[in-house]
């Protein structure tokens, strides 16, 4: 898909067809990582790339929800390598992740948006050789005091793998966002900083994964730049979930 100079009224300044097209998801893989390093250090680029997600961020509610007709499930299931292997018995096929009660629970308690974002991270980190699968998958959704859904994550445990994904959050210019793994009984500790408007993998420090289970909190902390100075967290927590087994 490419966008025309006559569709965002007139010639366009640089680098704005290519921040509209990222912000629309129309790219390939390589283009968007030379694109998410280009904000990194280009300002105005960034803010080319922000300007484009206000403006097409309206349109977002005027999407009308469509059922999807059952017969799709099982080509995703085919497409993230969860189909049944040829010639297993319907008792020993192991039950696709979208049937899965934790699953709908946690989807239902995040609202439309947090499951949105759910699914598209956990088929991020489910579209793997199924070799590098864990037989588990672990969730966390991470809310305000007041309920409201800031953050989604799915977890590998045994890689130490995380997505996040960010769901509408506003956080200060002048400050970050921290995410930090809490263990039961246990101090927080820091597992690097966030980007609150892209979703980010993570990989856990190989020492913490055994905290990476139901129970352990995940949380997410306002820092300045940089991070929390001392390796606690120091501005208010925005953000805080239980890691659940889906």
């Amino acid at each position: 898909m490419n966008i025309r100079a006559t569709d965002i009224g007139g010639e366009p300044p640089e680098g704005a067809l290519t921040a509209a097209e990222y912000v629309l998801g129309v790219l390939d893989a390589a283009s968007r990582r030379n694109i998410e390093a280009r904000i990194q250090h280009d300002a105005s680029f960034a803010a080319e790339v922000f300007a484009w997600e206000q403006r097409f961020a309206p349109l977002i509610a005027e999407i009308v929800p469509v059922p999807a007709p059952f017969a799709l499930w099982p080509r995703i299931q085919a497409a993230v390598g969860l189909a049944s292997p040829s010639g297993a018995s319907a008792d020993e096929a192991p039950t696709p992740f979208w049937q899965r009660l934790g699953l709908w629970r946690l989807l239902t308690a995040g609202g439309f948006a947090a499951a949105a974002a759910s699914l598209f991270a956990l088929f991020l980190v489910m579209h793997e050789p199924v070799a590098q699968r864990t037989p588990h998958e672990l969730v966390a959704t991470m809310t305000q005091d007041d309920g409201k859904t800031l953050f989604t994550a799915t977890i590998e445990a045994t890689t130490g793998r995380l997505v996040i994904v960010p769901i509408m959050v506003d956080i200060p210019a002048d400050r970050v966002a921290e995410l930090w793994l809490i263990p039961p009984g246990d101090v927080p500790h820091s597992l690097g900083l966030l980007d609150p408007r892209h979703a980010r993998p993570i990989v856990v420090p190989p020492a913490l994964r055994a905290a990476l289970a139901a129970k352990s909190l995940v949380a997410v902390s306002i820092e300045p730049p940089g991070g929390a100075p001392h390796g606690q967290p120091t501005g208010p927590i925005i953000a805080k979930g239980e890691i659940a087994l889906l």
